[in-house]
């Protein structure tokens, strides 16, 4: 399996300058992985008693039936992870808000590329490390998957977020977010912040709102942003290629209309 290496943060010590309000239902951030968990997740937490998060583990497939807890009505916990839809999901999540946090597929293969590629990411594609080949060989195997290793785009944004639409989940685009985060002192920030917590569960933002947010926001506290990266031996573009935005529009059609990003 897989090792992901990553340092603790302080938000725990952060979040107690602020007054909070416990949560009055459970809450689940689902997210299709390189979406930008750890920002969104960050942010959240500061509107959060520690006592409410949930911090044992990413909840996925694999560990759904040990992290049942997580989801407990009378426990009102705010738990994170990247949960393919089934109907064991369905189940469990059934009496839990629940937010989907996409990227538009464009710019998840190159965040993806990197993280892959990065000293934080120990795993099976690490005979692929050191430039051994090309940043547009590695970004197709980020679109079609690797044989047995990794699944495609496809797949994974299939079953972590395209199968959760229509079924109540609130979703939540990176971008927006990051955008918001440019402008946090403006009036339409100040609703897109609204929105998004209304569906978490806060209805009314406190005075301090967007204090905490900057706090959360804090790129030193995501350790898998993209400046926090260590030993890339190759330079991933900015954008991707025009060959490689058209594998993406073959290998998922429709997938980013269907997210809004077209």
């Amino acid at each position: 399996m897989p090792v992901v290496t990553l340092q603790p943060d302080t938000l725990n010590e952060e979040n107690a300058k602020f007054a909070q309000t416990p949560l009055a239902s459970p809450v689940f951030l689902n997210s299709v992985p390189k979406c930008g968990t750890h920002l969104v997740r960050n942010i959240f937490r500061m509107f959060v008693p520690v006592a409410q998060q949930y911090h044992h583990q990413f909840i996925q497939w694999g560990n759904l039936q040990q992290h049942l807890a997580a989801f407990d009505a009378r426990r009102s916990m705010f738990s994170w992870g990247h949960l393919l839809f089934s109907d064991a999901s369905v189940i469990e999540l059934g009496r839990v808000r629940k937010l989907v946090l996409v990227r538009d597929p464009y710019t998840w293969v190159l965040a993806r590329a990197r993280f892959f590629l990065s000293d934080e990411f120990k795993g099976n594609v690490d005979a692929m490390k050191g430039g051994k080949i090309t940043v547009e060989e590695f970004v197709n195997l980020m679109i079609f998957g690797i044989y047995q290793k990794a699944p495609p785009l496809r797949e994974i944004y299939d079953f972590n977020a395209a199968s959760w639409l229509g079924t109540g989940a609130y979703l939540v685009r990176y971008e927006e977010v990051v955008q918001n985060l440019r402008r946090l002192d403006t009036p339409e920030a100040e609703v897109y912040f609204g929105r998004l917590f209304a569906a978490f569960g806060i209805a009314e933002l406190p005075h301090d709102w967007r204090a905490r947010v900057v706090i959360g926001a804090d790129r030193k506290f995501s350790g898998t942003a993209r400046e926090n990266l260590t030993g890339l031996g190759v330079e991933i573009p900015d954008e991707l290629p025009e060959a490689q935005k058209r594998l993406v529009d073959y290998a998922a059609p429709g997938l980013r209309a269907l997210l809004g990003y077209a």
